[in-house]
């Protein structure tokens, strides 16, 4: 590289390259790094030039490559160095890497999606049961009979039946509850009986992975329409609603239902992230080789967009600025990107 300094002598050398050996001959310079080309058609727009498909190709790659860079990373895998030279890959090679970097994105995003509905799935598995473990203080097992809290029974009623109540049962965001209890006692105006519990552990969010406190309620009231005005606020709150059966068989036989289906349901999670982890590791082996290809290729494409095409068509021809001294080097790569064609 001490051969680009300003004390060397330059000279402004004319390319006549082959199209077929064009990219060959250029790739051959770039190892070299002892050319300087000059834009011969500076006064093209950069979407139309010659090669402008190739290098979005290129460019489509890359978001490829970095998705895939940020998938191995946030699982905490290590991406192998490159230990040996990584040359200019042939332009055929284009091809097969771009299919190869399609197949293994495809593959990444719906291994993502299921384990994203699957994660989804058990967490409504799981606030499904702690609604129907918390729940159990809030129904009388005997008789069907839930006497609310001492001291603080419904307006104008000291105790209702279970059956002449209507009951909405779910689970809500821990920082919510003050503005969700409040919300309820100005649309209803006391009318409707508010119960929570807060769940102890943190729930898993499906999307970001992150713990989430949040705390089961359960909702009593009169009337029709009392219970769209609460589904509503519900819903206002993003409060994840699920049914609760009044009887204490049909609860214990929920339960018993739902503990199978978390069993199962973790089985599959396991077996999905082990995938997605061999996936991942046999990927971190050759990410750093696919970068370095496809960003060799992008220079590649970039350079030959500053030549110029002859009258034939079959000719480029380029402008550039190189040491007087390796010359003859040069001229070496030259020869050997047009023999590596044949």
């Amino acid at each position: 590289m001490g051969s680009l300094f300003r004390s060397e002598e330059m000279t402004l050398a004319q390319l006549f390259l082959q199209s077929e050996a064009a990219y060959a001959c250029v790739a051959e310079l770039g190892e070299l790094g002892l050319v300087q080309f000059r834009d011969l058609n500076p006064d093209v727009n950069a979407f139309q030039r010659k090669f402008v498909n190739e290098v979005r190709r290129c460019d489509e790659m890359e978001r490829k490559l970095r998705y895939i860079e940020k998938e191995v990373t946030s699982s905490n895998i290590k991406i192998h160095d490159v230990s040996e030279h990584v040359k200019a890959p042939a332009p055929r090679e284009l091809v097969d890497l771009e299919a190869k970097l399609d197949k293994l994105e495809s593959e990444l995003r719906e291994v993502n999606s299921n384990q994203e509905a699957l994660k989804q799935n058990y967490l409504e598995l799981e606030e499904q049961m702690s609604i129907l473990h918390n729940t159990q203080t809030f129904f009388h097992v005997g008789d069907h009979y839930a006497p609310f809290a001492e001291g603080n029974p419904l307006p104008q009623q000291q105790s209702v039946g279970i059956q002449s109540l209507g009951c909405l049962s779910g689970v809500l965001n821990r920082d919510r509850l003050p503005a969700f209890e409040q919300m309820l006692w100005r649309v209803s105006r006391g009318n409707i009986f508010l119960r929570c519990n807060e769940i102890e552990r943190p729930l898993q969010d499906p999307v970001t992975g992150d713990g989430v406190y949040k705390c089961v309620f359960v909702l009593f009231f009169q009337g029709e329409q009392l219970g769209i005005r609460a589904r509503k606020i519900c819903e206002g709150f993003r409060a994840s609603l699920y049914p609760c059966p009044e009887d204490a068989n049909e609860r214990q036989e929920l339960t018993t239902g739902i503990r199978t289906r978390i069993q199962d349901l973790q089985m599959v999670l396991n077996k999905t992230y082990d995938h997605r982890q061999r996936l991942l590791v046999e990927t971190a082996t050759t990410l750093q080789v696919w970068f370095i290809k496809v960003n060799k290729m992008k220079a590649i494409y970039h350079t030959l967009n500053l030549f110029n095409l002859d009258v034939t068509q079959k000719c480029l021809i380029a402008e550039c600025w190189c040491p007087v001294d390796d010359l003859e080097t040069i001229q070496r790569a030259l020869r050997h990107g047009t023999v590596s064609l044949k």
